[in-house]
């Protein structure tokens, strides 16, 4: 008898109506995590018009993005521990319905101020509920193969997330207005907080108190450190502000590890990240989630700026990228079980790597058919098949008293990463473009544009090969067969 036949035969067989339960459940889970993730990106098309129609000064501008990742990023941890104490269902219909009733208020707006309180709303909602989607996954499926193919779906939605972002961002842009980048999360939100209590079955929950301490250090910490890569991608890495952002972030996070160590119920149980594997793991996460994010961005200035294309045509631009991501998350789940991770883990980021390697070769003549394209395509497949067979690595072997809140550390990476890539990226491009091409008028500056990506993009390659040499030497899955 095959390994996979073995577990099927010992896990807990479900019943039909159980299964439909399920996957209207599932459902649910990924509509969630489609609008947290979607939202991350659906703006950036549309900034152009929302400068245009509110008045935003160009520094003030980048806020729409950074304010959404700084309130996300350094409440999840915050997030992830609540939904294990006051329950991870109401945790994700709470933080749904606040991010709602955000996004229409922010599509609502009529200055600056209006707006960016409504995007500091949404990340505070986000981070309510994105703890609780992979945390609901694993307590939902008890079947691995059932299990291992949710996942599957949950990574799709995370990697693929941000490129269906960019394009529904482009057709709402050019077809309605900017406001419909926050209109459309109100149906699907209020269908979500609906349904959230009907499909989905509240876990066991685990009493007791709230890690005030570790949640406040915690907090302050990622919220220093997110705040930090923000800053040097605006005013650079030797700021004051910015080195005393790192410095109070590390302080923080020093003493919240030093509070975890003593307090009974800690925000995040340290034994998460004894094992090697697993905090190898969130370091790969976090590296490869930089990689991405930065190719993301530049790739969208080019795209438009020195391409030229539409919102509408530059979103479509990404579909190629979307497809493969989509593809590989569906057939990863069925191949892991079989083939053990650890061969995608080493095999797979090679394809990505392959690909961020051909945007570093972009020049003021690369078209989008010869240079863009073939990347895309790639990196995709590479995304694809990484992402599920790393998320199932890290959280296989998870106690469920312990589900949120390694739920929240894995997307905690992530949006940490996402920051850090960008904020390299940025920083790179500044430096290449501050010295302008000698070619004249138009061509001068597409060279310009095109030798400040082809650098930011190399900080991305860098990042990517070093989440590639983590997994190489330190993420050792258990092979088809062994007990996770």
């Amino acid at each position: 008898m095959s390994s996979s036949s073995r577990t099927r035969a010992e896990s807990p067989v479900d019943s039909p109506p159980q299964q439909r339960r399920q996957r209207l459940a599932l459902a649910v889970i990924l509509a969630c995590q489609l609008m947290v993730i979607l939202d991350a990106t659906v703006v950036t098309i549309a900034l152009p018009g929302i400068q245009h129609a509110l008045g935003f000064s160009s520094a003030g501008l980048s806020w729409v993005m950074n304010i959404y990742s700084l309130t996300f990023g350094g409440l999840l941890l915050l997030g992830g521990r609540a939904g294990d104490i006051f329950g991870r269902r109401r945790l994700l219909a709470w933080g749904i319905a606040l991010f709602t009733l955000a996004s229409l208020v922010g599509g609502l707006a009529t200055n600056p101020t209006e707006l960016l309180l409504s995007r500091m709303a949404q990340g505070v909602g986000a981070a309510v509920a994105a703890p609780s989607t992979l945390a609901l996954i694993v307590s939902t499926f008890r079947d691995p193969v059932e299990r291992a193919r949710a996942i599957g779906l949950f990574s799709a939605m995370s990697a693929g997330g941000a490129t269906v972002g960019l394009i529904l961002g482009g057709l709402l842009t050019s077809w309605l207005s900017w406001r419909w980048v926050m209109f459309i999360n109100v149906p699907f939100g209020v269908l979500v907080t609906v349904l959230a209590p009907r499909v989905i079955q509240e876990p066991e929950r685990h009493a007791g108190r709230l890690d005030l301490a570790g949640a406040a250090t915690a907090t302050g910490g990622m919220v220093g450190l997110v705040y930090g890569f923000i800053r040097a991608a605006t005013v650079g890495w030797g700021d004051t502000l910015t080195l005393a952002c790192f410095a109070g972030a590390a302080v923080l996070l020093t003493v919240f590890v030093l509070v975890e160590r003593r307090v009974a119920q800690p925000l995040l149980p340290l034994s998460l990240l004894t094992d090697k594997v697993r905090s190898g793991g969130y370091a790969a996460m976090a590296l490869l989630a930089a990689g991405m994010f930065g190719m993301f961005f530049f790739v969208t200035q080019y795209l438009q700026t020195g391409l030229g294309m539409s919102p509408m045509r530059a979103g479509f631009g990404f579909l190629p990228l979307a497809v493969p991501i989509f593809a590989g998350a569906r057939l990863a789940p069925r191949l892991v079980p079989r083939f053990g991770a650890r061969p995608f883990l080493l095999g797979a980021p090679l394809l990505l790597i392959a690909g961020m390697a051909l945007l570093t070769r972009v020049d003021a003549h690369t078209s989008y058919a010869t240079g863009v394209l073939p990347s895309l395509l790639l990196f995709g497949l590479g995304a694809g098949f990484t992402m599920v067979p790393l998320s199932l690595t890290i959280l296989s072997s998870v106690k469920p008293q312990e589900a949120g809140a390694a739920s929240g550390t894995l997307q905690t990476m992530q949006q940490a990463g996402g920051s850090l890539g960008t904020a390299v990226g940025i920083t790179a491009f500044t430096r290449a473009t501050s010295h302008p091409s000698t070619l004249p008028g138009v061509a001068g500056l597409h060279a310009t544009l095109a030798h400040g990506v082809s650098l930011a993009m190399t900080c991305s390659l860098g990042l990517a090969v070093g989440s590639f040499l983590i997994l190489a030497l330190f993420v050792r899955p258990p092979r088809p067969g062994q007990a996770a």
